[in-house]
């Protein structure tokens, strides 16, 4: 009996490692995917010259040239 409980234990033990690895894993893939996504926006160069743009824009409704 008692090695029937050792050899339920260690399997036990197998399984619980690797469903740890399995969520460190995902875990790890979240946060490569958050990276990526926040990097993944417009660069500030294009938002100057977008502002730029709409700055010339405005002034030319005024009629200011």
């Amino acid at each position: 009996m008692a090695q029937k409980n050792k050899k339920l234990a260690a399997a036990l033990a197998a399984v619980n490692a690797y469903i740890m690895q399995e969520e460190e894993a995902a875990y790890q893939a979240q946060l490569a995917a958050a990276r990526s996504a926040a990097q993944a926006g417009p660069s500030l160069w294009a938002i100057a010259g977008r502002q730029d743009i709409m700055n010339f824009r405005r002034l030319i409704q005024m009629k200011a040239f």
